[in-house]
Formats: C-alpha cells, structure tokens, sequence
C-alpha cells in the first residue's frame, strides 16, 4: 500500500509510506530486502547505500524474526522524506518480549544505518497496526541522503561506536 497523504516536507514534497506485510518465510524475506533496494535507487542513495540498506533490512528481519509470535506476518512500513528512508518493521510477539540488542547482529545493522532503535511496542502505536494493544517487537531506521543528515547528528554527535585498545 503506498500513502502519499503524509504531511508536507519542508521542500513541498509529500512524505510517501509504502507497507509491506509479508510471511515470514525464506521465500518471502527477500521482497522485503529488493524493496529497500528499490527504494534506495529510486531515491538517488549511492550503490554503498542501497546495499548498505538492503543488509540492514536482512538483519532487522532476521532479529524479529527470532522473537516472532507464532506463525504471524512480518510488516515493513518505508517512509521516503527529502531527508532520506525512514522504516520500521514489527512483529506481533508475547507480551513483555523485547528486541535483542545485544549481539553481534545489532552492532552489524547498528553501522549500516544513520540511526537504529529496538523496543518493544503494541499495535495501536506502530504504522501498519490494527490499533489493539497485542504486544509487538519493532525496529526503526534511518539512512539519511547525503548532505541531509540532521542537525543533532552531524558534526560527530549521534551514533559512535568505539572499539578499545
């Protein structure tokens, strides 16, 4: 489903919102991975980008995926803005689980991306949800264009990761 009613950007271009819900099954994880790619093309991210983007996509994929409820749907939301791609992704899940942030995984997508953030949420607050409060795990992102990274962020504050020796 693709929503161009989103709010105006400061340029004048309408924010776009593609959802995408698919099962999570191998056969069907990588249409999420070629829509990032897409995206990204499409949106003028250099090469480095769009892959950057299509392992980021895998590797939220596969993080929800670890803490999927059952057999449920996994449902991508991508949000092109003039300052780049905003997704997230959920899952429905029990109650009280939260989003593994702790392993090598995380610290891999941490780098692919401007910003990351894990959380557990419900479906009455993620893009996409039926408005219940069922418990969901979520993954939002970022990749900013080049040139649009937001104040805040630029000029090394934001996101470091530091290695010591």
């Amino acid at each position: 489903m693709v929503d161009s009613r989103g709010a105006l950007a400061q340029d004048g271009r309408r924010a776009e919102r593609l959802e995408l819900r698919v099962p999570i099954t191998a056969m069907q994880l990588p249409a999420v991975r070629a829509m990032a790619g897409d995206l990204a093309i499409r949106m003028d991210y250099d090469l480095d980008s769009v892959e950057d983007l299509r392992l980021a996509v895998d590797e939220a994929c596969a993080t929800l995926v670890s803490v999927a409820q059952g057999d449920v749907p996994l449902t991508v939301v991508f949000e092109t803005t003039r300052t780049g791609l905003h997704i997230e992704a959920w899952v429905p899940t029990a109650a009280g689980t939260d989003v593994p942030r702790d392993g090598f995984g995380w610290a891999v997508l941490a780098t692919l991306v401007d910003a990351v953030e894990g959380r557990p949420s419900t479906q009455s607050e993620v893009p996409g949800g039926n408005g219940s409060g069922d418990a969901v795990a979520v993954i939002a992102m970022d990749k900013y264009l080049p040139g649009q990274r937001p104040a805040e962020m630029a000029g090394g504050a934001g996101q470091n990761l530091s290695v010591a020796r």
